[in-house]
């Protein structure tokens, strides 16, 4: 691995335990200014102190957010884009490069690929090109990767995620995210066949705290390296105090009961 591409995923992984804590600002080109995301250097503030090792966003959010002060926390620039306003919202496209990041001075990039889709060999094109330019700049990436498209009849189906997850791996990512398969066993295989760090997404937002703590722990007994979760932490009331919560959980090994103690729940 190249110096620079470690020393880079040092600053958005805990060196000691090889985890990671990420919170993703990047539902508003899908979705719109959503709660939680509208005076975004108060949230990215939120989200630093309450221990969160990096942040994900578009390009262009970033001068909305650079704060200038505080706790520092890792950056990483998503690079591809769809609405929800579109016929074909799955349908995901190269918005950035790897060489904007690094004029942001980011620790990371992401894209997203929704197998399955109509427009699939679409985003694996692209994905193969910011693989390839992400490996020449000694830049670290992030794989987002779900199951989405007519063929897909459970995209929670551990199989399906198993094969999302390794789609990651084979065309160069350095970190995958998908979906948490519902229990320990499952996503142990999700892991198993992987070589690269493997975290989990939140999916719709949460109405029960426990639901969402029990989620990461047993992600992490299974052998994850943690949580890219956005709306369950930043539209929570107190998103510092939930974030000091699942860092209890994924870089202290907190139990459950443990994080719902210091939640007061």
């Amino acid at each position: 691995m190249m110096l620079g591409k470690a020393v880079r995923l040092e600053r958005i992984f805990n060196r000691n335990n090889d985890r990671t804590i990420v919170v993703p600002m990047d539902h508003g080109v899908t979705v719109g200014a959503i709660e939680g995301l509208t005076d975004m250097r108060a949230t990215v503030n939120q989200v630093a102190e309450g221990g969160a090792n990096a942040v994900l966003m578009h390009k262009g959010l970033v001068r909305c957010s650079h704060r200038g002060r505080g706790r520092d926390v890792g950056l990483i620039i998503h690079l591809s884009a769809s609405t929800n306003l579109s016929p074909m919202p799955n349908a995901k496209t190269l918005v950035g490069s790897v060489e904007d990041a690094i004029k942001l001075g980011a620790d990371a990039v992401s894209v997203h690929v929704n197998l399955g889709d109509k427009t699939e060999r679409h985003m694996l094109e692209d994905f193969g090109r910011i693989s390839s330019s992400a490996a020449e700049w000694g830049m670290p990436l992030l794989a987002m990767v779900y199951a989405r498209g007519p063929k897909v009849k459970n995209e929670y189906d551990p199989e399906v995620i198993k094969h999302c997850a390794r789609m990651g791996v084979e065309l160069g990512a350095d970190v995958v995210k998908v979906p948490y398969t519902g229990d320990i066993e499952s996503f142990a295989r999700v892991v198993e066949a992987c070589c690269i760090p493997v975290v989990i997404a939140g999916g719709p937002k949460l109405t029960n705290v426990r639901d969402l703590l029990e989620m990461v722990f047993d992600s992490t007994q299974a052998g994850g390296s943690g949580l890219s979760i956005g709306r369950n932490i930043f539209q929570h009331p107190k998103p510092a105090l939930i974030l000091q919560a699942l860092h209890g959980i994924v870089h202290n090994n907190w139990e459950v009961d443990q994080a719902l103690e210091f939640l007061g729940a």
